[in-house]
């Protein structure tokens, strides 16, 4: 980690100049920068300058193991099973045993403890319930309950990853909670993909936490993710990410039109719960496609695009779809970076309608509608992102710029992380026009590192390092001293 790769970095004149200067209890380091760059000769070409081109981390030999354990019979059999409890709707019977979203509750919930019990003690699963008292969509105070599984990180548990699919489902009146509503596609699909990665990562170690949870409300409101959000943020968790797994069930359109090698993930720019203050600091240096958000994006391209998931992430740069949401935004309110996973074409012939047949057209979210081999993939994407986070060291803290001083050089300080596998920190950076990361210069075990590029040209980032190679998301800095 100490040492810089510096080939292609050939010095345009005699001249050598320090682009990295370490904190004091570190060794300062030196390479060559070119001073005059010459015009890339493609637009999405890397720029000259310090450090080397980013490339993707490739999966290591336990998560492609993993990711080859996915089961599609297994996802098929639980998106079915969902289904046939008739209604999952929030306000239907919560103690009949065989129809309605109590029945389902209780499935998925002896599930998890199956998975569970091969844990080793490392997974718990709890029912997590309180009464909503009537509010939009809740006419009656209704018990809302999420089916929790948390796998407890074991060097740094704090540190909190959650991935959640809504179990309840609607019909198309919002309010109907009697006729059916099968919901295979919205949501059983993204159930199946947490359960299935509850069970594969029950019996695997991370460093951190992940919390696999199946929430209700959500049709009604995002009741029961926003509980869920409110619980970690009274227990100090620190989340570092989120993925909302709603509508994955199929890569079908409604004119035909297929798209069975992709999956959408929407991230957004501006943050939810941005202060004033933040906004005044964002508007004056920019960072709108900047947020924890866009960089768990990223992230998840740059860990979950390759051979052993064979999907593209496709990054949508939105909170959400026009006039839809869901339950990341629970956690989005909450400060917290978060993004939803959903499928590339849509037919909403198959999401919020009565099951019934219109001259001769078959309406509602029935199962011989969804593509279980694409679902298992988007759990396949799911697992490689979720791996990737609880493996590496978290994301750094309380990084800064330094603009203390006009200067032509750029001055990066960050807090070192207390895991103990951390190797070190790498910065990246690219042009501000550029969406994606362009070149990453090692930095090694320090704190504080001086760039030979100007702040007010191009945008920073720190990543931190784990001695197998895991890298966290980038963290942005904000200006400072």
């Amino acid at each position: 980690m100490g040492s810089h790769d510096t080939a292609g970095d050939r010095p345009t004149r005699s001249t050598r100049r320090t682009f990295l200067s370490a904190s004091a209890a570190a060794t300062a380091a030196t390479v060559a920068v070119p001073l005059l760059a010459e015009p890339a000769a493609a637009h999405d070409a890397p720029p000259d300058g310090p450090g080397r081109p980013v490339r993707p981390q490739p999966p290591d030999r336990e998560l492609r193991d993993l990711l080859r354990q996915v089961d599609q019979r297994r996802i098929e059999a639980i998106v079915r099973r969902l289904a046939a409890f008739g209604t999952r709707h929030t306000l239907s019977s919560q103690d009949d045993p065989e129809r309605g979203i109590g029945a389902a509750r209780d499935w998925i919930h002896d599930r998890m403890r199956e998975y569970a019990a091969a844990s080793g003690g490392r997974m718990t699963v709890e029912l997590q319930s309180y009464v909503q008292q009537p509010a939009a969509r809740i006419p009656v105070p209704t018990t809302i309950t999420n089916v929790v599984a948390t796998l407890r990180g074991e060097t740094s548990p704090n540190r909190t990853y959650v991935i959640t699919g809504h179990y309840d489902s609607r019909a198309s009146d919002v309010m109907d909670a009697v006729s059916d509503a099968p919901g295979a596609d919205d949501d059983a699909s993204g159930v199946a993909v947490v359960m299935e990665l509850a069970r594969l990562m029950a019996t695997r170690r991370t460093a951190a936490t992940i919390v696999f949870a199946a929430v209700a409300g959500e049709e009604q409101g995002l009741y029961g993710s926003a509980y869920l959000a409110g619980q970690l943020k009274a227990a100090g968790a620190d989340v570092q990410g989120m993925f909302s797994n709603d509508i994955v069930g199929s890569s079908t359109a409604d004119d035909g039109t297929r798209d069975p090698r992709s999956v959408r993930l929407f991230a957004e720019g501006v943050p939810t719960a941005e202060t004033p203050a933040e906004a005044a600091t964002r508007q004056s240096v920019g960072g709108e496609n900047d947020s924890s958000s866009r960089q768990l994006a990223r992230f998840v391209a740059d860990t979950a695009e390759n051979s052993a998931t064979g999907m593209r992430v496709r990054v949508i740069y939105r909170r959400d779809r026009y006039l839809r949401g869901s339950d990341h935004i629970s956690f989005l309110r909450e400060g917290w970076p978060a993004g939803r996973f959903t499928e590339p074409n849509e037919d909403f012939a198959h999401q919020h309608q009565d099951v019934r047949v219109v001259d001769g057209k078959q309406f509602g979210d029935l199962p011989e509608f969804c593509d279980f081999a694409y679902i298992t993939r988007v759990a396949r994407v799911n697992g490689a992102a979720l791996w990737s986070l609880a493996r590496a060291p978290g994301t750094p803290k309380g990084a800064v710029i330094v603009t203390s001083n006009l200067t032509n050089d750029t001055t990066l300080r960050w807090q070192r992380g207390t895991e103990p596998d951390l190797a070190g920190y790498e910065v990246l950076w690219r042009e501000t026009t550029a969406a994606e990361w362009q070149r990453v210069i090692p930095v090694g075990d320090v704190t504080e590192v001086t760039i030979d590029l100007s702040k007010d040209n191009v945008f920073f980032g720190v990543r931190a390092v784990g001695r197998d190679g895991h890298r966290s998301p980038v963290a942005f800095p904000r200006p400072g001293s």
